[in-house]
């Protein structure tokens, strides 16, 4: 990871909270003295969101998935991108740095990318545990503007779970009210990933 801080560093700077400016339109800032939990979510997601793009780019390195797959992976991998721009244009906006690839080192269960069905089935857990996150932070912000944005990520979360439980022939469509997660569950769950 070299000079830059390590992903439990990130999160634990996550808790301590800073600036922000709206997702869907970066130039139009939000207030300041947003609140501390708003800022610690938006830096959670932020590293739930590095975590999704370096495993898809760890998935699609194995030669492990078909062109199906793989598509649906590269999909994903793109929407999250979109989903990290937005999430670092709110940091960047409030002057703060938001955390990138180069910052966090991830590791990943022994096995995770010896087949497709283990890939595709971590793909899910990862965008199951991100979903939680983003209903997590809607239920929980107290900035009503970064409530829609959320919203949107996580309605395209729930996309993305149901893209994969149709390729590994889970229900396409899940619970009725899909589960939200505090953010220290969020960040406990993302402890595994770290290497």
């Amino acid at each position: 990871m070299g000079a830059g801080l390590s992903r439990r560093g990130v999160l634990r700077l996550t808790l301590a909270g800073v600036g922000l400016a709206t997702l869907g339109s970066p130039s139009a800032a939000v207030a300041a003295g947003v609140p501390d939990v708003d800022l610690s979510y938006l830096r959670v997601l932020v590293a739930a969101e590095l975590l999704k793009a370096d495993f898809a780019s760890t998935a699609l390195s194995s030669g492990k998935l078909d062109a199906s797959s793989g598509g649906l992976i590269r999909r994903v991998r793109a929407d999250d991108g979109a989903h990290y721009s937005g999430l670092a244009a709110l940091l960047s906006g409030a002057g703060q740095p938001p955390a990138t690839a180069d910052d966090i080192d991830f590791a990943y269960p022994t096995g995770s990318f010896a087949s497709q069905r283990s890939i595709l089935s971590l793909a899910r857990k990862l965008g199951t545990l991100t979903l939680g996150a983003y209903l997590g932070a809607v239920e929980n912000v107290l900035t009503a503007t970064l409530r829609l944005p959320l919203g949107q990520i996580a309605a395209n979360e729930a996309q993305q779970l149901s893209a994969l439980a149709a390729v590994v022939g889970g229900p396409v469509i899940g619970g009725a009210f899909a589960g939200s997660l505090a953010i220290d569950a969020v960040s406990s769950a993302l402890d595994e990933y770290e290497s």
